[in-house]
């Protein structure tokens, strides 16, 4: 009995050494190009948040700066908490890795049967956030997290293995299908498939056998171009949504609603924009101007040369820089966590940006550092600190 106990505390708690946490102290300066493209992204972001939604913030509360108000309250918790993340160690989330993916799978599992009723615009309902008094939680963005540190760590235990045996790549896939599952059953797609690509990606960075991604991704395309096909077997509220994707005289006050009013936006907005302020789309035509088709209002308001100036390229060089400093890092498992989490925001980016051009089925799916929102943008920040403290073990190591 007592041997079950400790293999069950050293499995959830690490294991036991004398040094305590004080070994997890992060030493070393921080890169400041990572940290100047953070700080820009946050500032912009809040911008055109502000600009996005005080229409909305002024209908729905009477006061127009009431996103703002709480973003900056989110942007109070999530800015020192970045700093104080960047200051421990990846390893510690190794350590403890099994713990926050267990976690993780208790508030998946929560969700389900606990949670905030909401309807979308187009009708369907969300089972997606956990209320706890003044606040809600989305058990999904302290997955991606949580996913991140634990098939990390799973690499890093079996590296050789990963390297020299495909069959190691599938079991690895293991903890990926289970969380996406588990947000699979709350109807949030797009974080379903976020969860998945976060996965693939990191698992063949990490370098699992290429051909198996290779035969994967053919059987992807297979059985996506199968479901479109034969839409039938798939639930109505998928239907409609990939009805409303490839037919845009489909349902025009419903499903296509959103994508029609953000493709208006964009197109509005030419190349050089109708100014800052000066969204014409945000008066309540677009439901979520703040919020999942925010990049529609920047587009209209900045124009598409300015876009890809001001938010593109920076998302560009933050993720680049990211995997600048993960190359660079002799600690294999931190460098894991760094690609991972680069992989997240880049492709949760791409995801968003999609969505709000028409290139992806509609979605929810927010925009990093520009989306209103709370537990979601201090989890962001918090994941921007682990890269800082990474960042910090490099140039410890250069000294």
């Amino acid at each position: 009995m007592d041997k079950k106990e400790n293999s069950l505390k050293v499995l959830f708690l690490g294991p036991k050494d004398n040094k305590g946490l004080k070994q997890y102290k992060a030493t070393g300066g921080l890169d400041i190009i990572f940290l100047i493209l953070v700080m820009y992204l946050i500032v912009m972001g809040t911008i055109m948040m502000f600009s996005a939604g005080y229409v909305k913030a002024e209908s729905e509360t009477g006061d127009p700066l009431d996103f703002l108000k709480n973003q900056i309250l989110f942007l109070a918790i999530g800015i020192p908490g970045m700093l104080i993340v960047s200051r421990i160690k990846p390893d510690f989330y190794k350590r403890y890795s099994v713990t926050i993916y267990t976690f993780a799978l208790v508030l998946l599992v929560i969700v389900l049967f606990y949670h905030t009723d909401i309807q979308s615009v187009e009708g369907d309902d969300y089972t997606r956030w956990i209320p706890l008094g003044p606040i809600t939680i989305q058990p999904s963005d302290v997955a991606k997290f949580a996913l991140i540190v634990f098939l990390a760590t799973l690499m890093d235990n079996n590296r050789k293995k990963l390297e020299t045996k495909w069959t190691c790549v599938i079991w690895h896939l293991a903890p990926v299908v289970i969380v996406s599952g588990l947000v699979l059953l709350e109807k949030h797609f797009s974080a379903t498939f976020l969860l998945l690509a976060i996965g693939v990606f990191m698992i063949y960075l990490g370098g699992g056998k290429q051909w198996v991604f290779v035969v994967g991704l053919v059987i992807a395309i297979l059985g996506i171009v199968f479901l479109i096909s034969n839409m039938d077997i798939l639930p109505e509220y998928v239907q409609s949504r990939l009805k409303g994707w490839l037919d845009r005289d489909y349902d025009p006050l419903g499903k296509r609603w959103q994508t029609n009013q953000s493709l208006y936006a964009i197109g509005s907005g030419g190349l050089f924009g109708l100014g800052l302020g000066n969204s014409k789309q945000k008066h309540l035509y677009l439901p979520e101007p703040h919020n999942d088709f925010i990049f529609s209002v920047i587009c209209e308001e900045l124009g598409f040369i300015r876009t890809v100036l001001f938010v593109i390229v920076p998302f560009a060089l933050l993720v680049l820089r990211g995997f600048q400093l993960a190359m660079k890092l002799k600690n294999h498992y931190a460098s894991l966590v760094v690609m991972g989490i680069m992989v997240q925001v880049g492709l949760q980016a791409f995801f968003n940006i999609g969505v709000v051009t028409g290139m992806l089925p509609n979605t929810g799916i927010s925009l990093p550092f520009f989306s209103y929102g709370g537990t979601a943008f201090v989890i962001l920040l918090g994941e921007m600190g682990v890269v800082l403290a990474a960042s910090r073990e490099l140039k410890s190591a250069e000294k």
